[in-house]
């Protein structure tokens, strides 16, 4: 009954029991890798989400255990490469600015002060939070009371700003 069929009469009350089913087991087994319980929860909800929205096109020939947790384990590694990649961006920025104190001189110092003055209170508190105090989307979001997403956007739409107002100067660096 774990194949395709399985799902193609799947009501949304049975559903509900298959993610009850699943939910301490799935929860356990991402923070054992992730160690946030908050994302955790959050991948959970998004592999059940694309089983439900793939419902008609699924099988499971491994078994439906096997298929959700290896689609949480997919789900968990993407997000480490994420969080590296966010973290080596970082270094990245800090090494280039390190490297920019030697070698940019104060015009670019001052286009960059005018550039984020230009930002609005929200963004540069965002841009703060994340860059200066390493801060993740979830914990801004918790502390102004705004969604994950939102968070994700205005830093997207700050640091656009900031490469578009700083691209000639920024040219000038190592």
């Amino acid at each position: 009954m774990e194949k395709a069929d399985f799902f193609e009469d799947l009501k949304t009350d049975e559903f509900r029991k298959l993610y009850d089913r699943y939910y301490k087991p799935g929860i356990a087994f991402l923070v054992s890798i992730i160690k946030s319980r908050e994302e955790a929860e959050n991948m959970l909800q998004d592999v059940f989400l694309k089983i439900w929205l793939r419902k008609d096109r699924l099988s499971f020939d491994a078994g439906l255990q096997a298929y959700i947790f290896a689609s949480l384990r997919n789900i968990a590694f993407d997000f480490l490469k994420k969080l590296e990649k966010e973290e080596q961006v970082k270094k990245n920025f800090l090494e280039r600015m390190s490297v920019a104190d030697d070698t940019v001189d104060e015009s670019a110092f001052s286009t960059l002060a005018r550039a984020l003055e230009k930002l609005s209170e929200k963004r540069k508190m965002i841009l703060k939070m994340n860059i200066e105090e390493g801060k993740s989307y979830q914990e801004i979001a918790e502390i102004m009371r705004i969604s994950r997403n939102t968070v994700k956007n205005q830093l997207i739409k700050a640091k656009q700003h900031l490469r578009g107002t700083l691209e000639y100067p920024m040219a000038a660096l190592p």
